[in-house]
């Protein structure tokens, strides 16, 4: 049997180029006891893939030159020496950029939506939703009547954020870049307020929309939004660190230097900035994220909106755009 697959062809010096991949065709081999073959269907593509992209020291080792990319993938089993699964099963798993795959069967989870669409399971209802889900409930915290802001707020850890706050009693506000993005948060989402962090007056729609401050902040972009967030903290604030996709291209988003003053707004604000990688949670708590979230993403009590993408061969090209924000909801491939 044959798949495609992309590898990393070099590392990328600033923004991917599409030569930073190569897309190769190779023999699959055979599946050995305890293994399981799988045809690959969706495919998430996500912002800390640009991380895995380069060789600097992170949570988690770099791709190899001429590895196959990391990600994420919705998988339908064709061939199983697993006892814990059997043909037909649709399975979610890290196989990365590629059509199919032989993995290991203890690496694979079985599918499970609530009734909600298949994709799910690689956005609300996947890795996305539950960081969104641990982040805010271990890190974030949030009372009832407190402020909770999130930037990036129409993608797919932002909307469950801002969902969320609001479900467990706090008000929402959200910052996102352009009117189209923004619309969407207030008006189907239902965010008591959202800011286009492209606009020139940022800091005031900021201060209008938060007149008692921020008692959270969920951080997913860093950059400009944080120094705008910043003097809004209240005192005894919590940060959760999700992303920072405004510095993953390079260091000339550096040019700002924020230490000196985050440093002094976490001493003076008595602030808890706390960093995270949803896998520090998942053991224990992605079985009771799927039973609070699930039923309420398949009833459309939350919502979520997903930018599917067809064809593995168009994978770099959606990856690079989802980076500087060029996609809207969750950005799926579409591989089979």
């Amino acid at each position: 049997m044959k798949s495609q697959q992309i590898v990393l062809a070099s590392r990328p010096v600033g923004t991917p180029k599409p030569q930073n991949f190569r897309l190769e065709e190779v023999d699959l081999p055979q599946a050995e006891e305890g293994e399981v073959t799988v045809r690959v269907l969706f495919l998430s593509l996500d912002p800390y893939m640009r991380g895995r992209m380069s060789d600097a020291k992170s949570y988690a080792a770099p791709v190899p030159i001429d590895g196959i990319m990391e990600g994420e993938t919705i998988c339908e089993v064709l061939k199983s020496r697993s006892s814990n699964f059997a043909p037909g099963d649709i399975v979610r798993g890290r196989t990365g950029w590629r059509t199919h795959a032989v993995v290991d069967g203890n690496a694979l989870r079985r599918v499970e939506t609530h009734g909600a669409p298949l994709t799910t399971a690689v956005g609300a209802l996947g890795m996305p939703g539950f960081t969104a889900w641990s982040g805010l409930k271990f890190i974030g915290q949030p009372k009832a009547g407190e402020t909770v802001a999130v930037a990036a707020a129409s993608g797919p850890v932002g909307s469950m954020v801002g969902q969320l706050a609001k479900l467990w009693g706090a008000r929402a506000i959200g910052i996102a870049g352009g009117s189209e993005k923004c619309t969407y948060v207030k008006d189907e989402l239902h965010f008591d307020a959202v800011i286009d962090h492209r606009s020139d007056d940022l800091v005031s729609r900021l201060e209008a929309a938060t007149p008692d401050g921020i008692d959270v902040y969920f951080e997913n972009v860093g950059g400009h939004v944080w120094d705008a967030v910043l003097p809004r903290l209240n005192k005894f604030g919590r940060v959760p660190v999700c992303g920072l996709v405004a510095h993953y291209n390079g260091a000339s988003t550096f040019d700002n230097d924020r230490l000196p003053a985050t440093m002094s707004a976490i001493l003076r604000q008595s602030l808890l900035v706390r960093g995270f990688i949803q896998t520090e949670f998942a053991a224990d708590h992605f079985d009771e994220f799927l039973a609070e979230v699930g039923p309420r993403v398949a009833a459309g009590e939350i919502r979520y909106r997903e930018d599917i993408v067809d064809g593995l061969e168009n994978a770099p090209d959606a990856f690079t755009a989802m980076l500087t924000g060029g996609n809207f909801g969750k950005l799926i491939i579409k591989v089979a």
